[in-house]
């Protein structure tokens, strides 16, 4: 296997809640991205990508100088109509393995675009390939028009290793995945992709701004403010430092100025992820889009659904920005 840098993860301190009160008063939001140039916007992007890391206390792998190893194992191979399945194990951290379920095509060339698909509260790194839900089946789909494809559960409650962040833990097993596309010689580690539904599609918005080696974004059913999530939500959206530091709409503006398509439900309950609040976050999320030169971005979906993938716009979403691939007798 090519030797790649992998991610490796250390556990920090946070100090980001010393310094946010005033009066006695708690300050939100203290790194609210507002207009400015581009050169400015990506200061204020490595900025806050280097604060957040320290609140969710996983280090910056950009930084890291020391790879770790995977350690691969094969677990089981189970072959479809047009992929294969593997279910294999790696190394999350240094006393840590998880289980991921990685695709290939066997009717497509390669090298491949890939797409770590992300399931929700609940889900199994089956989930998005097995799911009785038809939109939460759209890592099948994906396998099967072509894309490489790996899943791992996130849907965890508990904090597996002292020091650590539920949210950091999650986020961090992702970026391995992303460290386990690179290693593999039948991936283009420039076109690497994510998409999940719901708490998939928070984590895709986590992945996707925290590690810049992906390309193409697709955050569904998930668009909102953290005002809207205080109430009738699970709340492990939600850490120390975070709200000092940010509402979602900012940690989407770290995504810019790669692809990032955002989908909600026109018949989504007014409690949970409505359109009218996901537009109140775009606007911000477009301001720094329009200082890179991409008024026109991020894509916005308000799709006549409820909690749901709208699959038709995630597909021309991935060929637009990855790539079609191409049938084996080309």
């Amino acid at each position: 296997m090519p030797s790649v840098r992998k991610t490796a993860f250390v556990i920090l301190v946070c100090g980001a809640c010393t310094s946010c009160s005033v009066s006695g008063k708690r300050r939100y939001r203290k790194m609210r991205y507002t207009s400015r140039s581009k050169p400015q916007a990506i200061v204020w992007q490595n900025a806050l990508r280097s604060k957040l890391f320290r609140v969710l206390r996983i280090n910056d792998p950009i930084s890291s100088e020391s790879p770790a190893q995977l350690h691969p194992r094969t677990l089981s191979v189970d072959r479809k109509n047009e992929y294969v399945l593997q279910e294999m194990e790696i190394d999350s951290t240094p006393t840590r393995r998880i289980k991921i379920v990685f695709t290939l095509p066997t009717h497509m060339k390669g090298p491949f675009a890939a797409i770590v698909v992300i399931a929700g509260h609940n889900g199994t790194r089956y989930t998005c390939y097995e799911s009785e839900d038809g939109d939460l089946r759209f890592a099948n789909v994906l396998a099967q028009k072509g894309y490489a494809t790996i899943s791992t559960r996130i849907s965890q409650h508990e904090v597996y290793e002292k020091g650590r962040t539920l949210m950091g833990e999650r986020l961090g097993d992702l970026m391995r995945c992303v460290d386990f596309l690179e290693s593999r010689e039948e991936v283009d580690p420039q076109r690497i992709g994510c998409a999940g539904r719901s708490l998939g599609g928070e984590m895709a918005m986590w992945l996707g701004a925290m590690d810049e080696r992906v390309q193409a974004t697709v955050s569904s059913g998930f668009l909102t403010r953290m005002d809207h999530l205080e109430k009738k939500h699970c709340m492990c959206w939600k850490f120390p430092g975070l709200r000092e530091l940010v509402d979602f709409s900012d940690i989407y503006s770290l995504i810019a100025p790669r692809a990032l398509l955002c989908q909600n439900g026109l018949k989504e309950p007014r409690s949970q992820f409505t359109v009218s609040v996901a537009r109140s976050a775009l606007k911000d999320i477009k301001l720094i889009y329009a200082d890179f030169g991409q008024p026109d971005d991020p894509v916005f979906i308000a799709h006549n659904q409820g909690h749901v993938i709208d699959l038709p716009s995630l597909l021309t979403f991935f060929a637009a920005h990855l790539g079609q691939q191409h049938p084996v007798d080309e």
